[in-house]
């Protein structure tokens, strides 16, 4: 029983993955997810030893992607002294500045918010904003990870496309 037409067993799957890494980048969506669930989708169309291969490899650099994102970065925030409480508040402000300014209004309410909670907490604007730009350092750095996680899942899924 196949999910896709037959002409579209690739092609769909490879639109997953695209969008899975934009939305890595672009996060509206959970990117490196949704190009595992293109992955899945293909290995399930295709069917086969190799395919099915493919997935759990691709599965397993999802995997260690996400726990790597949470891992390294986390560990040098809490070195730097900035607790996952901030980050929560952060990520509310964001969620607010979204509506307030268009189109980047995420990011400045993501990066007002650390820096407030960390004003508040240390009474110091030197050593927020030090804190503040730590925070968007490991910010950075765990995107990297999933995006680096999104193109060898990508990678592999090609080298699995050829190898079927």
């Amino acid at each position: 029983m196949n999910l896709l037409p037959e002409s579209t067993t690739t092609w769909v799957p490879a639109i997953l993955i695209i969008v899975g890494i934009v939305g890595i980048v672009v996060p509206v969506i959970p990117g490196l997810l949704v190009a595992v669930l293109g992955v899945l989708l293909w290995a399930y169309e295709t069917g086969g030893s190799t395919a099915w291969t493919v997935f759990g490899i691709c599965l397993a650099i999802y995997i260690v992607g996400v726990a790597t994102q949470f891992l390294v970065p986390g560990k040098r925030l809490r070195q730097q002294g900035v607790k996952t409480s901030t980050l929560l508040l952060a990520v509310l402000l964001g969620i607010v500045g979204m509506f307030v300014i268009p189109i980047v209004g995420f990011f400045v309410g993501f990066v007002l918010g650390i820096f407030l909670v960390e004003q508040s907490r240390s009474r110091d604007r030197a050593q927020a904003w030090a804190r503040t730009k730590h925070a968007l350092k490991a910010i950075a750095m765990s995107m990297g990870i999933e995006l680096c996680a999104g193109l060898l899942i990508a990678a592999t899924w090609v080298i699995g496309v050829i190898a079927t």
